[in-house]
């Protein structure tokens, strides 16, 4: 493999070493804010699976070749040569991180992380098979793998879950071959999740691919999860049945945030249409009559400037989680992630939602919860107004998986608000929600135990924590008397100011 200068074959650290130095390298483990309670600490940043923090080492490297920035398609001059080759590299790079035979596969970038890439990849796959008319995703997925095949692939359908003991698992391969089998040759490709964004359940993608491909069907992964915890094999296999068709994932949610999101898929599949986008760097030649595709990849699937800058951050990101290992990443993901789970479990006031058997559905970097008797947003409220611990509530764009997991604790609710379902907004039902702590590769056993300890307290002290606090019209929890100002941290026309004079 070709290298470049910012990325050298040869590494003094890799392993337990690297993951050890890198940890503790993220850009904002250090920030501060001041609490309800007067005394300012540093935050504990519970929120990955929304966005990762960005890796130091992959900033530093963007900002080195800010030096010899240029636009890339060139090498006429040494900026140009630069950027087009690295730019290239971190294409090559990624296949080779998620095991894609580069003869076979392409990757190119979108904009708007996985939600572009899968609207990419809904429309070449009903394009290629436009009579096939039904699309089956799971009823776990986050909207942006679900609403682009509803939009642009035909008639989806859900598969539900494996339902252990009525809590809600991986994906039911028994109940999916039977969508298959009853639709064969109508269902032109299966979506699925690799992590769910709301349980941190871990999905058989390999395994599902062998059962789409048995009844011809195509398999596409959600990978915006599962890229930076878990080891990809998209190609290569002994059986050749469980290699995976097209792959998404955002490098936002890969410890390198404002970079692009990814799309890898099948060479195959993408020559025989027309890009879906076109514009400046797809085309060999331009007339006033016609114009003719290129047919390098992955040129022709990035029309447009790119945004070099992000895939810088995202290849030097990419490089340092291959270079630490990925089945190490995973190893101490699934720890913390078990070492959390395992004393929340101790709480009968706390129900978590998913199945909590890891043994039975492995779990990584992500657990959603409620407290009893009280809002999913009021205990964000108190966490981040207590104890400076960054968490998430509310559905985290998985509405229909949301809602059949809360039938377990707001069965009630529910059905009410079934009755009236044209004439309320999810995010003003107070009830509608749960709260998700999630973790990267920075989090530590010690930021844990600070979790549990004021989850604790939560639980102990309910009823005082409650009056101190109001809903306002948005359906928010606010406090009576500590309030936030976002400019006491961070202005951008005052960073400016200060940055000019």
């Amino acid at each position: 493999m070709e290298t470049d200068t910012l990325y050298p074959t040869t590494e003094a650290l890799s392993g337990k070493a690297l993951f050890e130095k890198i940890r503790g390298d993220f850009i904002g483990l250090d920030t501060e804010y001041t609490l309800a309670t007067g005394e300012t600490t540093r935050r504990i940043y519970l929120d990955s699976t929304a966005s990762t923090l960005m890796m130091g080492a992959a900033h530093r490297a963007s900002i080195e070749f800010l030096k010899h920035y240029a636009n890339t398609h060139s090498e006429m001059h040494f900026s140009a040569k630069i950027a087009t080759k690295t730019y290239g590299w971190i294409h090559r790079r990624i296949l080779e991180f998620v095991k894609a035979d580069p003869d076979e596969y392409t990757c190119y970038f979108t904009g708007s992380g996985t939600t572009s890439g899968m609207n990419r990849v809904a429309r070449t796959f009903n394009t290629l098979r436009p009579e096939r008319d039904i699309v089956l995703v799971s009823i776990m997925e986050h909207h942006s793998n679900d609403l682009p095949h509803r939009k642009h692939g035909g008639k989806v359908m859900h598969i539900p879950v494996d339902t252990h003991e009525s809590t809600m698992g991986c994906v039911d391969l028994d109940l999916m071959e039977k969508y298959l089998q009853e639709f064969e040759g109508r269902v032109n490709y299966v979506s699925v999740t690799g992590i769910s964004n709301v349980t941190g359940i871990i999905n058989p993608i390999n395994q599902v691919a062998e059962l789409a491909h048995r009844y011809g069907a195509y398999v596409v992964v959600d990978a915006a999860q599962l890229v930076a915890h878990v080891p990809i094999q998209m190609s290569g296999l002994e059986n050749s049945e469980m290699d995976i068709d097209a792959l998404v994932f955002s490098g936002h949610k890969t410890y390198a945030p404002g970079s692009p999101g990814v799309v890898i898929a099948r060479k195959s599949f993408l020559s025989v249409i027309e890009p879906d986008e076109v514009g400046g760097g797809m085309v060999d030649r331009v007339f006033p009559e016609n114009y003719f595709v290129t047919k390098k990849f992955p040129d022709r699937e990035e029309a447009g400037t790119p945004n070099i800058l992000g895939a810088i951050n995202l290849g030097a990101a990419i490089h340092i989680l291959d270079l630490i290992g990925m089945d190490f990443v995973l190893e101490e993901d699934m720890e913390i992630t078990n070492y959390c789970l395992k004393q929340m479990l101790e709480r009968d006031e706390v129900v978590i939602y998913g199945e909590t058997c890891t043994d039975t559905c492995p779990r990584a970097g992500t657990i959603s919860f409620n407290i009893k008797q009280m809002n999913h947003g009021l205990v964000a409220a108190i966490l981040n107004d207590y104890y400076n611990i960054a968490v998430r509530n509310e559905c985290f764009c998985a509405h229909p998986y949301v809602e059949k997991m809360l039938e377990l604790t707001h069965s009630e609710q529910i059905e009410e608000a079934k009755e009236k379902v044209h004439q309320i907004a999810w995010h003003t039902e107070p009830w509608m929600g749960m709260v998700r702590v999630s973790f990267g590769m920075y989090n530590t056993h010690e930021e844990v135990d600070l979790f549990i300890n004021a989850l604790n307290d939560i639980v102990d002290n309910r009823e005082k924590y409650e009056k101190l606090y109001t809903i306002n019209i948005h359906g928010d929890y606010m406090h009576k008397h500590f309030s936030f100002s976002s400019k006491d941290y961070f202005s951008l026309t005052e960073t400016i100011k200060q940055e000019i004079l």
